[in-house]
């Protein structure tokens, strides 16, 4: 059904990540599927990458690290952007149809009342993307 699932990861922010990548893994291993991590990151240096070539090599061996864990076929697509704060959510749209994801799964958190302001990131997703979603809570 699925032949490759797009995983948005955040390198800085892994622990909170560990429901959804699970899920990922074994949602590839039933459809025998590809998981492709994608990272949104500026060019500027930050806490998780002093460069892009550093983001990436960090957002590979994490690919790798799930290729060998779970026995799947992986990849890394890193995403750099001027404001990832800001344009993380079409970063992510752009990045499932350039992907050619048909399935999305990304971790979200509890919804508050801020969600009814601002969108969460997997609403948004989820809202607008032309893929299946799964946002996995926790």
């Amino acid at each position: 059904m699925f032949r490759k699932i797009m995983t948005p990861v955040d390198l800085g922010h892994l622990g909170d990540l560990q429901k959804a990548l699970q899920v990922s893994a074994d949602l590839a291993r039933h459809y025998d599927a590809e998981v492709v991590y994608v990272g949104v990151s500026a060019a500027a240096p930050s806490a998780t990458a002093h460069n892009p070539a550093e983001f990436k090599a960090k957002l590979t061996a994490l690919a790798n690290e799930q290729a060998q864990t779970h026995g799947i076929k992986t990849s890394a697509d890193p995403v750099a952007c001027h404001d990832p704060a800001k344009d993380v959510d079409d970063a992510l749209l752009k990045a499932s149809r350039d992907t050619g994801a048909d399935l999305v799964v990304m971790a979200s958190h509890m919804p508050s009342v801020l969600d009814y302001i601002w969108p969460s990131n997997g609403g948004k997703i989820a809202e607008h993307a032309k893929c299946s979603v799964m946002v996995v809570r926790g």
